[in-house]
């Protein structure tokens, strides 16, 4: 099964819904995608991962170097997922513990952009620093 991997833009934000496994096949074009949007300044991402009914620990390595890049920027890393199986690997790696992890896209969304707005007064008032 193919990935699919869109972004809706907001403010400060992107929002990024992935559908379909997430494995060994597949995770170098997430991580492309990612990649993509973080080299085109874009720090503070929500993921959605609502659709994916399957990762590997592949796509936890994606997810994990993804939030490293971000965290060097200044940036952040979220997660939106209520699946069960999905949970229980976070929980069982431990990825719960540095990874946000919430149930909906808004409240992903209203904690993403008050970090954003946090890391902003940090920096003197110009976003990225």
């Amino acid at each position: 099964m193919d990935v699919t991997v869109s972004n809706q833009e907001h403010p400060e934000v992107v929002l990024v819904t992935i559908g379909g496994d997430v494995d060994v096949y597949t995770a170098p074009a997430l991580r492309e995608q990612l990649d993509r949007l973080i080299a085109a300044g874009r720090r503070h991402m929500v993921l959605d991962l609502e659709q994916v009914p399957f990762m590997d620990s592949t796509a936890l390595g994606v997810l994990v170097g993804r939030l490293k890049l971000t965290r060097v920027q200044h940036g952040s890393l979220r997660v939106v997922c209520t699946v069960p199986r999905i949970l229980r690997v976070f929980d069982i790696t431990g990825l719960k513990q540095v990874l946000p992890v919430h149930d909906t896209v808004d409240d992903a969304l209203t904690h993403a952009l008050a970090q954003v707005a946090e890391t902003t007064a940090g920096t003197g008032g110009t976003p990225g620093g």
